[in-house]
């Protein structure tokens, strides 16, 4: 395996629209990204972080001293949560306008560096709010220089244009994609992951896969995003089992994480349709719905659905959990199903029915998909026509296993 060759403590620096510095040690090139910086006359920082894992993977401990080392003051806000909403961006903006904020810094998970994200677009346009933002009431100009130190190996937000944040009052969780969210600079350091739990490291590997099953089957694709595709499934399908097993697996991470970020350019290029615009209605209703979990749930019934009109593809893409499928429309069910096994193999069961849903729910579920402008949006991008009754066949089906 070609894997075998790789140094995976030699950091090297992918440049995708991101200066991406990727490999074990990485956090610790934080200092180069301060003095490019500084460079720019950059002084004052806004650091976006959830609740703790910032300080529990030792990230922040490196962070801090290197800003306090090269005079860049900051604020600090810590209140991000899974499933962050526009009131914590802004907070957050409040927070970076007090200090006159010259740039972000983000450190957590997709939830962190898509609140960052939001608040880099917000301070460069003073009197916005996220809402607006979310809600497609302003097209932004710009945002201010975003860097985004990434602690999970599943949403590829370190190295792409989107954002999602939830609109609790109005039960929506859009979706923004704009080229000034880049970040500039990224760091990914499989040693921040260890710590992630099995639960975690399956469920933001699972929302990898998703990723690239979209990309490679929307209208947009290409063939980068295809072979990209391949080669995110099979990485994840060869080390998910080791990291499950040993978390402190470094090499296992490594590839989990080069697995994501492969998975994070496949979708900027190929986008996303089905699964992530059903499963953004079911964590908008439930915050505490894990969107990797949501995104198991429906993964089986989404594969189902699609196969037929993209058998090829998903047949090559899906060898290493379904080796025999020969690329034949009929094999939609047999194809959702060996997803399922895999799904399950990984030890991830649920579906809707066990994660707090009711058939009762489909019509609500199914009219906050289509009635979302930016989910519409994915569902332009679904293999043959997303409808309503499309969209209710897929709940449906992800309320009980298939069989």
């Amino acid at each position: 395996m070609w894997e075998n060759g790789i140094d995976i403590y030699s950091v090297r620096v992918i440049r995708t629209r991101t200066n991406l510095y990727f490999g074990v040690g990485a956090i610790q090139y934080f200092a180069d990204i301060a003095d490019q910086l500084t460079a720019r006359g950059i002084t004052s920082v806004l650091v976006v972080t959830g609740r703790s894992s910032y300080k529990r993977t030792g990230a922040w401990e490196v962070v801090e001293k290197i800003l306090n080392s090269r005079k860049i003051s900051y604020a600090l806000y810590d209140r991000v949560t899974p499933n962050p909403t526009t009131m914590q961006a802004d907070e957050a903006t409040a927070l970076g306008k007090g200090i006159r904020a010259q740039a972000v810094i983000a450190i957590g998970g997709g939830s962190p560096i898509d609140t960052g994200k939001s608040a880099a677009i917000l301070l460069r346009h003073p009197g916005k709010t996220a809402r607006e933002l979310f809600s497609q009431g302003f097209t932004p100009e710009g945002a201010l220089p975003i860097v985004a130190v990434n602690l999970t190996h599943g949403t590829g937000t370190e190295v792409n244009r989107f954002a999602v944040l939830s609109i609790p009052e109005t039960e929506q969780k859009p979706v923004i994609a704009f080229d000034c969210i880049y970040p500039t600079w990224s760091i990914d350091d499989p040693a921040l992951m260890t710590g992630l739990s099995k639960e975690q490291t399956r469920f933001v590997s699972i929302d990898a896969v998703n990723h690239v099953i979209e990309a490679a089957t929307s209208k947009s694709t290409n063939p980068l995003a295809v072979m990209l595709g391949k080669n995110t499934i099979e990485l994840v399908v060869r080390y998910l089992p080791f990291a499950e097993k040993d978390p402190g697996d470094l090499n296992a991470r490594y590839f989990l994480l080069y697995a994501s970020m492969l998975g994070g350019l496949s979708f900027d290029n190929g986008l996303l349709h089905y699964t992530h615009a059903l499963e953004h209605p079911l964590s908008a209703l439930k915050p505490e719905l894990s969107h990797g979990l949501g995104l198991a749930c429906l993964l089986p019934a989404v594969v189902q659905a699609i196969y037929p009109q993209e058998s090829f593809i998903l047949a090559d893409l899906l060898k290493p959990i379904a080796p025999d499928l020969e690329g034949k429309p009929e094999e939609a069910h047999e194809a959702g199903k060996a997803v399922q096994a895999w799904l399950n193999k990984c030890g991830v069961t649920q579906k809707l029915c066990d994660v707090g849903f009711r058939r009762e729910d489909i019509d609500k579920l199914v009219d906050m998909t289509i009635k979302e402008p930016s989910l519409a949006g994915l569902l332009e991008q679904a293999p043959g026509y997303a409808n309503a009754t499309s969209v209710a066949a897929i709940y449906m089906n992800s309320f009980m296993p298939l069989v």
